[in-house]
């Protein structure tokens, strides 16, 4: 392809995820949606006028590393400390059911191999933060009872979720399942979160030498994205996904991270905040392009929308996912209102459920229309699950304490003490 034409795809491509991430938000629905809309109308399911090329899924490639440096940055480890066993039940429980449930279809029900299987499996056992959040904070209600339980457990969930997505990929890799391979991830992923935080301290130790002096504008992100970078392609040597990777940066330059890592960053506070300012911008351009590139491999009109297997198959998928969710909230002692609502707030799969399935493509493990099938499966949750936690709070409103005044103005990132990101002050040095 001339660089021309991939300038002026790429363009298009940008300008496109905005639009409809726009329309989304503005419909009350989570931009990420809107990004996939894009892909798909730009793709080959409908206008065909862009082609994913090797180009663009190297971008992707690197959106997808920096969305899980996001997921790792906003890690609050201390949230599931708070809530409690509660919490932890509902995590655990959030995980475990949907993953069997997921298997199990897969495997005994519709017969796919197990890895196959196990993808499938894994897919389901995500949660979206970002899309939680957003609700519980529009509502009002993040601060409550079931917002800290449910916060807490998309936390774990998240942790959980990327160390079995490191699991599979190992497995993918080698096509086999074994203990040999499961204990080398768990070995590697011990020495890496051992580096994090004797990295960050570095980072943090230069950049407050060099900032001062530097002559030249953007330190920070030109250093953090070095880290994430840098994290990745050792995650790769070392045989796990690259966005392993950037979730370890994320979690070591994280100031709420359980000690030792918090402690890289102890000489100064701010610098988390100061970092997630100065990334949001970085973030915010690469990431669309996964999501629409993930919504240009859909080719829709590839699908057998007639056949009984796409509609039986993600019909059982759909109901194994909420099942499973709402399964791992009634494991807890709480009124009914409070255990539905916490279920409905853990039922979103959103970024990390996609990241789940563009591994089980690339690995060759969805073939079939069961990719096809997945997406729908992810959009379905993604989509619905905003609506219905908004109606089900506004029919038992009575049920529920009043609505905890938010002090971040509906930014689902900030702290309830201060302002939200894009607000944060960073003092000027010099």
């Amino acid at each position: 392809m001339e660089v021309h034409v991939f300038l002026l795809q790429l363009a298009l491509i940008l300008m496109a995820a905005r639009l409809f991430g726009e329309i989304s938000a503005r419909w009350g629905m989570p931009p990420v949606i809107g990004e996939l809309a894009a892909g798909i109308l730009l793709g080959p399911s409908l206008l065909g006028l862009v082609q994913v090329s090797e180009t663009l899924h190297f971008l992707a490639e690197i959106g997808i590393i920096l969305l899980l440096f996001e997921v790792g940055l906003d890690t609050e480890l201390n949230r599931l400390a708070k809530a409690g066993g509660k919490a932890t039940t509902v995590a655990l429980g959030g995980f475990i059911l949907p993953f069997v449930l997921g298997f199990g279809l897969s495997y005994y029900t519709f017969e796919m191999s197990l890895l196959t299987s196990l993808v499938l499996g894994g897919t389901l056992t995500a949660t979206s933060i970002g899309i939680t959040v957003r609700v519980l904070t529009d509502l009002g209600r993040r601060h409550s009872t079931e917002g800290q339980i449910i916060l807490g457990a998309a936390v774990m969930d998240d942790v959980l979720g990327v160390l079995l997505l490191a699991l599979l990929y190992e497995f993918a890799t080698a096509g086999q399942v074994s203990l040999y391979n499961a204990a080398k991830i768990g070995a590697f992923m011990t020495v890496f979160f051992l580096m994090a935080p004797m990295a960050a301290k570095a980072m943090s130790y230069l950049i407050h030498r060099y900032e001062r002096s530097s002559g030249v504008p953007g330190l920070v992100p030109t250093a953090v994205v070095a880290l994430v970078l840098f994290f990745a392609g050792i995650a790769h040597f070392m045989g796990a996904p690259e966005l392993l990777g950037g979730f370890a940066a994320g979690l070591a330059l994280s100031r709420r991270f359980f000690l030792p890592f918090g402690v890289a960053l102890a000489a100064d506070p701010l610098f988390a905040d100061v970092i997630k300012e100065q990334m949001k911008p970085i973030i915010r351009l690469f990431t669309p392009i996964f999501f629409v590139e993930i919504g240009m491999s859909l080719e829709l009109d590839q699908v057998d929308w007639g056949s009984r297997f796409t509609w039986i198959f993600s019909l059982a998928l759909l109901a194994a996912a909420m099942v499973g969710k709402f399964g791992g909230a009634l494991l807890i002692r709480e009124p009914p209102e409070l255990r539905t609502a916490i279920g409905m707030g853990m039922v979103p799969r959103g970024e990390v459920g996609l990241v789940f399935t563009e591994l089980g493509k690339d690995a060759g493990l969805l073939e079939g229309g069961v990719y096809d099938v997945l997406i729908l499966v992810i959009a379905y949750t993604t989509l619905l699950a905003p609506f219905w936690i908004k109606w089900f709070y506004r029919v038992h409103a009575s049920a529920f304490e009043a609505p905890v005044a938010e002090t971040d103005l509906g930014y689902p990132d900030a702290r309830a003490t201060g302002p939200p990101p894009d607000r944060v002050h960073v003092p000027r040095r010099g």
